[in-house]
């Protein structure tokens, strides 16, 4: 059984069932107070044969059954004054005209001389009449009328007067009416509930089942919109959250099989150059082409070179690899920053000057500024900067530049070159694995394209950054910046702004 029926069932009962009980209390409530289930027929009459007080009413039928027999009862005043004592207790009086006269009125009836003064004329022998209530110094009368005549057919009328309440002798009146009306008014609130309650449970509900049944025929593609707070909302949200999520990670498997693959194309491309020219100078030695003891070490000697770029390739995507799983370990360590910098800019001066490069620096950190990294990996990024900066060098008069600083809490190491600089398009992408700007992937240019990549993870392993801005025809300037574990040696970098 679906939750929407069981909420009709339930709200169904929720109705049903009390119309019933209070139907079952009426009837039980009759039998007590009249007797019998006869007189239910009583409880939907008239007021015309109904007062305020059980008592009243007994009087008034006893009175009327015995003025039709005997019309003289209403000269004898013992006996009326007998009806006047039980009346009395009833809040009631009566009131006897012969003719225009009145020969007889209780003592209440003097109270309320207006109601007397005003009473209806004779009608016609033997009528019976109960008029609306009248109203006389903030109460509520009632009073019935009965026409007689006497043998010489004199007129004469017997009022009965009685103090109602307002409240009871409309709630007689209108009884049915009422009873209908709070039927109504239960049956169009449960309807109001139901409707309620289905578009706050249901409807949820259904875009769930919607949602389920998009991702099991694989669509990930689409927003689960659920406004309500409440546990079916909490629902909805976490069944969203899911769905994002399992899309974000379908759309990550994606990009790493597509990632593989070109993984894969670049090493095969990668490989296969050198292996081929390694395959062409094999094939001439042993086909007799180097036939002179110069050739042939000249053959080896390419051999060689092409067989140490296939074991820096192998080893470089080893590395990368390593440092992609987070399975290459770092041996961090506290380094005075300035002495290891100074120590390689003379060593990378000494290299450069014997390629024609003009190398300048500008280190501006003081002695005690530390930093943690390990050291073989950190010179292993500089390294793989500078190389990158001299395969792409152009000028007449190539020059390289480091400048050093500390801005805030971070060393900051910017290393500029005069080479062709980079595209706009590129720039975003040079710290990818196997990107080169020049997509030819041409044997002049070299470098395996992992360089940059493996300096990134490096960086980013030391919880430091790199960033790299370029023009083209210009240059390029690949900035570093590391965490500074002591403050000693911080100087203000306005300086650098120079630069």
């Amino acid at each position: 059984m679906s939750i929407r029926m069981k909420l009709l069932l339930s709200y169904a009962a929720m109705l049903v069932i009390p119309i019933i009980m209070m139907i079952i209390l009426s009837l039980l409530m009759i039998v007590f107070f009249r007797g019998d289930l006869q007189n239910m027929k009583g409880l939907y009459e008239t007021t015309e044969q109904r007062f305020d007080h059980e008592n009243t009413e007994h009087i008034v039928k006893e009175l009327s059954r015995s003025v039709k027999r005997e019309p003289e009862l209403l000269l004898d005043r013992g006996y009326l004054d007998e009806l006047t004592t039980e009346l009395k207790d009833e809040d009631a009086g009566i009131v006897v005209r012969i003719g225009d006269a009145i020969i007889y009125q209780s003592s209440s009836m003097d109270k309320i001389p207006a109601v007397t003064a005003d009473l209806p004329p004779y009608s016609k022998k033997d009528a019976y009449s109960l008029y609306p209530l009248m109203k006389e110094d903030n109460a509520s009368y009632s009073f019935v009328q009965f026409d007689f005549s006497y043998r010489d057919n004199e007129q004469g009328t017997l009022f009965i007067i009685s103090k109602v309440d307002p409240l009871m002798y409309y709630i007689r009146q209108y009884f049915p009416t009422l009873f209908i009306a709070l039927i109504c008014v239960l049956v169009l609130t449960h309807v109001l509930l139901t409707a309620y309650m289905s578009k706050q449970i249901i409807r949820p509900l259904r875009a769930l089942r919607n949602a389920a049944r998009e991702i099991k025929e694989g669509n990930l593609d689409f927003e689960l919109k659920i406004d309500s707070r409440d546990e079916t909302g909490q629902l909805g949200i976490a069944f969203e959250e899911m769905r994002s999520r399992l899309q974000h990670s379908l759309q990550m498997q994606a990009q790493y099989e597509e990632n593989r693959k070109e993984l894969i194309a670049s090493i095969s491309h990668d490989l296969r150059t050198p292996l081929t020219a390694i395959q062409g100078y094999i094939d001439g030695i042993m086909d007799g082409v180097a036939d002179t003891p110069e050739k042939s070490q000249k053959y080896m000697q390419t051999i060689a070179r092409k067989a140490e770029e296939m074991e820096h390739l192998i080893q470089e995507l080893f590395l990368y690899s390593k440092l992609d799983l987070n399975r290459q370990p770092f041996h961090m360590e506290s380094v005075k920053l300035l002495p290891l910098l100074l120590d390689w800019s003379e060593e990378l001066q000494f290299e450069l000057e014997k390629r024609g490069i003009v190398f300048d620096r500008d280190i501006r950190i003081e002695t005690d500024t530390v930093v943690s990294l390990d050291m073989d990996h950190f010179k292993r990024v500089l390294n793989n900067i500078i190389q990158n900066s001299v395969r792409y060098m152009d000028k007449p008069t190539p020059k390289i530049r480091l400048l050093a600083y500390c801005r805030e809490d971070q060393a900051i190491m910017e290393i500029t070159d005069n080479g062709v600089g980079i595209e706009p398009h590129a720039l975003a992408h040079i710290f990818e694995r196997f990107f080169r700007a020049d997509e030819s992937r041409s044997a002049h240019t070299g470098g395996s394209g992992l360089g940059l990549a493996i300096a990134k993870q490096i960086m980013e392993g030391h919880g430091g950054t790199i960033e790299a801005a370029s023009k083209l025809t210009v240059g390029t300037v690949i900035t570093l910046s590391l965490p500074i574990t002591s403050d000693k040696g911080m100087i203000n970098d306005e300086e650098s702004t120079a630069h």
